[in-house]
């Protein structure tokens, strides 16, 4: 059961505590950092989320052309924290049965049992989701929002901790399905993965660029090390005027122009309650990998674009003159005012 989050402002001596706590459970973390750099060059934008949604039990779309590094990113967070990874490949002829798994005839005993599917482990990365009809997209619904799934008339708990890393091609290129809007919304972030630097590169050469397999990460991360984060994270502070400002940084994604913001012709759909709820979660969770024991607006800017990139639909006078929504909420985080 969750902690309950107080809104009693916080005495100098019981931040004080919650700084001790965050100390002593967020040790792990930079060990952690450092031994993930040696398996994946740069990257460390998509690290800092990965550790981020693990502490708040969220999800992340992430979006990049082939060869990124995607599927080594999330393999190597798996061993590292000893837990079950495993890995679907998305195709148009796939069956939702085929991730959640079904029910299979044994004639040896005359009756139907359940054969469960690839999703049934620790973290999911679900590659290239885009690849495939909306039906099958939508059969991780269930499991990402209530960590369970249904095959036949039994339902099933899903494993703890429970993370799932969507990869998906830039929509432009061919062969690609847009997602629907109630997948979309079940990620917490949606991760642009950008090409390496020159540098970046020339130690992806020296690391790669041979015939001998590389060494498989040692688990240095229990997972009750993160349960005990999890639990820190839920008492970090989060003020009233933080709290504020991420209501209306949401609520000006859907009526812009009542925060003195003149862009409501150019948002079709704004962000959710789930994104301020992501939003809030995020934030403390920078926060922590930050060391704090209170969110700061900064803690809300850093994780602000991840949470309402895909949240927010522009309109076609919007795409006609050029726009995305990342150019929309990079203008709203610009003007709206920060307490």
């Amino acid at each position: 059961m969750s902690t309950p989050i107080s809104s009693t402002p916080p005495t100098s001596e019981s931040l004080a505590l919650i700084e001790a706590q965050v100390s002593a459970s967020s040790a792990w973390i930079q060990p952690l950092r450092q031994e993930i750099a040696r398996y994946l060059i740069g990257q460390t934008t998509l690290v800092d989320r990965l550790l981020i949604s693990l502490l708040v039990k969220g999800h992340i779309l992430l979006e990049g052309v082939p060869g990124l590094a995607k599927t080594l990113a999330l393999k190597t967070l798996a061993s590292l924290v000893n837990a079950q990874f495993h890995r679907i490949q998305f195709t148009p002829d796939m069956l939702p049965a085929d991730i959640v798994g079904t029910e299979i005839y044994d004639p040896k005993e005359a009756r139907f049992r359940v054969k469960h599917g690839p999703v049934f482990a620790n973290f999911i990365l679900a590659d290239e989701i885009n690849r495939a009809p909306a039906k099958v997209q939508s059969a991780l619904l269930e499991a990402m929002q209530e960590k369970q799934v249904t095959i036949g008339e039994q339902t099933f708990p899903l494993p703890a901790p429970f993370f799932v890393l969507a990869t998906q091609n830039p929509l432009e290129q061919e062969g690609t399905y847009p997602l629907p809007e109630a997948q979309l919304d079940r990620f917490m972030m949606k991760v642009i993965m950008d090409y390496p630097t020159e540098d970046e590169e020339m130690q992806v050469l020296d690391l790669a660029a041979t015939t001998e397999d590389m060494l498989v990460p040692q688990a240095m991360v229990s997972l009750e090390a993160i349960q005990q984060a999890r639990q820190v994270v839920n008492r970090l502070h989060l003020d009233e005027k933080v709290k504020r400002y991420i209501v209306r940084l949401v609520q000006a994604t859907r009526r812009p122009d009542d925060y003195g913001v003149p862009i409501a012709p150019l948002i079709r759909v704004g962000a959710s309650p789930r994104a301020t709820i992501n939003l809030a979660l995020t934030s403390r969770a920078h926060a922590f990998l930050e060391g704090r024991a209170y969110v700061t607006p900064h803690d809300v800017k850093s994780v602000a674009m991840d949470v309402l990139r895909h949240r927010v639909t522009v309109t076609y006078e919007a795409e006609a003159e050029g726009l995305n929504s990342e150019q929309i909420i990079a203008r709203l985080l610009n003007e709206l005012p920060v307490p």
